[in-house]
């Protein structure tokens, strides 16, 4: 099924932007974890819309009903379903592109897969706006993890050629890596948020959209954890990442800048630290070696395309009267989705990261 990701832990997602709701099938949660409710509902907040110009004005509470799995804040080890009502569709703005394939979304090829049947009202089954079910999993897998002492998160990384500070890949705390996720604005060095915000609010203003990246950190995750060819960490991650809306490039530890080295810089020496564990002194593999956990902080970068809603003339198609077209995106749209994906990407991080351990302790 294309919309459900996982082995031991499955989760679906259902649902399209302008439907009655959305939702997500979480099977193979274990039972009897605990759930703080009010910290699920707080990390689902950090990507609900319509929080600040950087974000579409669109309002949603992103408030789920869980229908089943979960009693008295503790998991009964049943599929856990979850349904988040959609109350703010403005689907008149769609009229006017039923059959104009807006550039650079799904509407086209969709159009050529399902035969024509598929709601092109706000993207749809394509649109970000089913990652609000992806987070509702993800957050409850966080928990997870977290009871365990392995820790996830994000912050945004860059927005168009403004660049935040990075991770430290090698001595990462749980508190900086939390630390951007905080805050209202995703990122480590507080001085680069005026700089995006301006990046952000020039293309909004313009009517057009920017790109970022994303770079998320695993802390705690035990060394021994992957296989190699086909089922590596790097292969499942960015699996699962590809599964996000805009995502476009993704890399592991220092990614592509390993060209640019030499196998003296690019390799990472051993050490025994001082209690037993085995580290190295850099982290340029970004904590997997052929395809398993070295033990060392697991970092990866994704990158976002710019919004493709955009409010400029564009030239396209009508595909149903096989002829040119011109047009012109209506509707509410982010200018730049990389700052409501943070939240995102630490989820579907999380998704897989569980179910590699479960299937790792054979549950």
């Amino acid at each position: 099924m294309s919309s459900q990701i996982g082995n031991k832990l499955k989760v679906s997602v259902f649902g399209e932007s302008h439907g009655t709701a959305i939702g997500a099938v979480i099977d193979g949660f274990p039972a009897g974890v605990k759930i703080d409710t009010d910290q699920l509902l707080a990390f689902m907040k950090r990507r609900t819309p319509g929080r600040d110009k950087t974000a579409t004005p669109r309002k949603e509470d992103d408030l789920p009903t869980i229908l089943s799995g979960v009693l008295d804040d503790v998991t009964c080890g049943t599929p856990i379903a979850a349904q988040i009502a959609n109350k703010d569709q403005h689907s008149k703005d769609y009229k006017n592109v039923a059959a104009v394939a807006r550039p650079g979304h799904a509407d086209y090829t969709g159009f050529v897969r399902y035969g024509g049947h598929n709601d092109v009202r706000g993207g749809g089954h394509f649109s970000a706006r089913l990652t609000a079910p992806l987070v509702f999993a993800g957050g409850l897998c966080l928990q997870y993890l977290a009871q365990r002492g392995i820790y996830i998160g994000a912050h945004l990384a860059s927005v168009a050629d403004q660049k935040d500070a990075s991770y430290d890949s090698v001595d990462l705390t749980a508190e900086a890596l939390l630390a951007p996720g905080k805050k209202n604005f995703p990122v480590i060095d507080d001085e680069s948020e005026s700089r995006m915000r301006d990046v952000i609010e020039a293309a909004r203003l313009d009517a057009d959209s920017v790109g970022g990246v994303v770079e998320v950190g695993v802390i705690g995750l035990p060394a021994g954890i992957g296989s190699p060819i086909f089922d590596t960490i790097e292969g499942r991650l960015a699996y699962g990442y590809y599964g996000i809306p805009a995502v476009k490039g993704v890399e592991f530890g220092a990614g592509f800048d390993v060209s640019l080295m030499r196998g003296s810089e690019n390799n990472d020496e051993f050490y025994m630290a001082e209690d037993g564990s085995v580290k190295t002194r850099t982290n340029n593999h970004g904590g997997v070696l052929g395809g398993i956990s070295s033990g060392m902080p697991v970092t990866a970068r994704l990158a976002f395309k710019p919004t493709p809603s955009i409010g400029k003339p564009q030239k396209s198609i009508d595909y149903r009267k096989n002829e040119d077209a011109n047009m012109g995106v209506k509707g509410r749209h982010d200018p730049c989705v990389a700052v409501r994906a943070v939240p995102v990407v630490e989820a579907v991080t999380a998704i897989i990261i569980m179910d590699m351990l479960l299937e790792q302790e054979g549950r």
